[in-house]
């Protein structure tokens, strides 16, 4: 294609782009505008990508990081036959593949975007993968707006991809000079942009973003560009094209007022279907073999902590699966990722302390076909909460395991105690939360983990605790286990982690009172075992909820979710952490909160005197 035709391209996408916002009556189409002449040229010249099949594991990738610019990614799915002209016109209408930020609804994108600053974090996980894993030359382009290089996250990628020497990875940077209520921080500075980039180490391309040969030229010489990632950086105008829009102020997230005008104004309708380069031949990546996992076995009776079964059990299934990999926030050691990092060096991924890096490469390596286990403290996870939010929009199977759960992990005190933990995970649409309590259990809950969907998480715990099961125990996904019960039982108690090993000691202390219990170890939180706890508020008539986290959104919360679809509400009584803790020992923690063996009992007894049994 021509320059004269690639000029003509960007136009066409600029008509279709103010076409489907004026056809919604809402959208961002100014900001389509500005990128559609980058667009054009890498669609034309450079994008190699077979668009019959998005499976194609040589196809190039592209992420829209600026997902409000759906418009113009849908014009550029037109313009390849992907999509007819009437499909383009029912953007964000019920039921259309169409959304209005882009969603993998849609075969040909990897993952959601929209909440800005995550495109070029998981796009480092898309090149990490193409460069370490699957070793087949494809290119991750990663188109962003200037406003979301203010976010943190993007830093964060930005530093991983230089470290990493990801030479796969390209970042487009539209500095169209206008954020969503005025002017950006740099504005039309490119050289405030290159200046920080190259700082980190990347090559970095300055051009107008509006001169389709000088941005043909940029994306040949990052192309050629080995070793190091490099960022095109673009000065356009938001609006392009349209006087009445073009580098005005308030126009952001709106359709143009007269967009008749405004097509006519751009040349009116244009028909270019593109012909896109084909990748070259690759086989699916080698190496991802699945087997039965030899998970580590733990004798009954032992003691071990659940963070260092859970770092044998991904070992093992590193060992019987060749698609388990592993990532970490620098913390192998205590999280015991390091097991798997030893025996698996080429599958193991170091993110540092940069929770958000962290989460994305997973949501980036799992896009390529790759099964991530994610793992950092508990209490740091809620950094990332907001890529584990856009994780599930994106359909992504991810694994998260956070160690150092609760105030059971003692002195470091309060700002490393993962107390909020199960409530974030929870509260993600489609999501699997997981605590076990002892070595076995969390050996076969991460195997199960792996054929899972959506995000998963794992709570482990410091500190050794019993191992109180055999390890051929099965443990199904939205389970429990009774671990006492008797027909004169008064109560039941409701316990995950750390605290079933209060419990019990509980129902002994209360058993020698003459009080029997029964005992419920809730290790999958979410799906919570409706039927089990069902049974036994009909039996024995009360539930007590004893849980190492913050009372809000935990496990009382599940249990009490439980009997919110017209079954009979039993009497239910929550212990949680409700105190701000300090430092000191586990065992006063525990205590201190209300959550030990001791304040069991006498919550059980204080409920039983106040419930008659019928």
């Amino acid at each position: 294609m021509r320059d004269e035709e690639l000029a003509e391209l960007g136009q066409q996408l600029r008509v279709d782009s103010v076409r489907v916002a004026d056809a919604a009556g809402s959208g961002h189409p100014t900001s389509s505008m500005s990128a559609a002449d980058l667009a054009a040229v890498l669609l034309a010249r450079h994008l190699r990508y077979d668009f019959q099949d998005p499976d194609n594991p040589a196809n190039d990738r592209l992420i829209f990081s600026k997902g409000h610019a759906s418009p113009l990614l849908y014009a550029l799915y037109k313009a390849v036959g992907a999509v007819d002209d009437e499909e383009l016109l029912t953007f964000r209408r019920l039921g259309s593949r169409l959304e209005g930020h882009p969603t993998p609804r849609l075969p040909w994108v990897d993952v959601a975007t929209g909440s800005l600053g995550q495109g070029l974090p998981v796009g480092v996980g898309m090149a990490l993968a193409g460069k370490y894993l699957d070793q087949i030359p494809y290119r991750v382009w990663v188109l962003s707006g200037d406003s979301e290089m203010a976010e943190g996250s993007v830093w964060e990628a930005v530093e991983h991809a230089s470290y990493e020497k990801l030479g796969n990875l390209t970042l487009i940077v539209d500095v169209n000079r206008l954020g969503q209520r005025g002017p950006t921080r740099h504005q039309h500075d490119l050289d405030a942009y290159a200046r920080r980039l190259r700082a980190f180490g990347w090559h970095t391309i300055e051009v107008d973003g509006h001169d389709v040969e000088a941005v043909d030229k940029a994306f040949t010489e990052a192309v050629q560009v080995e070793g190091r990632p490099t960022a095109v950086i673009a000065a356009t105008r938001k609006g392009r094209g349209v006087a009445a829009v073009e580098d005005q102020e308030g126009k952001h997230g709106k359709p143009l007022p007269d967009a008749e005008a405004a097509i006519e104004e751009l040349g009116g309708p244009r028909f270019i279907q593109v012909d896109v380069q084909a990748p070259p031949p690759a086989s699916a990546p080698s190496g991802r073999d699945q087997g039965p996992a030899e998970l580590p076995r733990f004798e009954p009776g032992s003691a071990e902590a659940t963070r260092t079964a859970y770092g044998r059990a991904l070992a093992a299934l590193g060992s019987a699966r060749g698609d388990v990999v592993a990532l970490d926030g620098e913390v192998s050691d205590s999280t015991r990722a390091a097991y798997f990092k030893k025996e698996h060096p080429d599958r193991f991924f170091e993110c540092y302390i940069a929770e958000q890096q962290l989460v994305a490469a997973a949501v980036g390596l799992q896009a390529r076909g790759w099964v991530p286990f994610a793992s950092s403290f508990a209490a740091f996870l809620t950094r990332a909460h907001d890529f584990v939010r856009m994780a599930s929009v994106s359909r992504a199977g991810i694994n998260v395991v956070g160690s150092h759960a609760g105030v059971a992990i003692g002195e470091d005190g309060p700002s490393q105690m993962g107390l909020e933990d199960l409530a974030m995970f929870r509260a993600v649409h489609g999501s699997t939360v997981l605590y076990p309590c002892d070595a076995n259990q969390t050996a076969r809950l991460v195997s199960a983990m792996a054929d899972l969907k959506g995000v998963r998480y794992l709570r482990t715990t410091r500190a050794e605790t019993p191992v109180i099961y055999g390890p051929d125990e099965d443990f199904p996904v939205g389970g429990s286990k009774v671990l006492l019960r008797s027909d004169d039982d008064r109560a039941t108690i409701v316990a995950a982690g750390t605290t079933v090993h209060e419990a019990l000691r509980a129902a002994d202390v209360l058993a020698s009172d003459g009080i029997l219990v029964r005992v419920v170890d809730l290790y999958s939180v979410k799906p919570v075992d409706v039927d089990t706890l069902d049974d036994a508020a009909r039996t024995t008539g009360c539930l007590i909820t004893v849980e190492d986290h913050h009372p809000e959104g935990g496990i009382g919360d599940a249990v009490a979710e439980a009997f919110s679809d017209g079954r009979p509400v039993p009497r239910l009584a929550r212990l949680a952490v409700r105190n701000m803790p300090a430092s000191a020992t586990p065992e006063e923690q525990l205590h201190a909160s209300g959550i030990d063996a001791e304040s069991i009992a006498a919550a059980v007894k204080l409920l039983v005197e106040q419930t008659v049994v019928p």
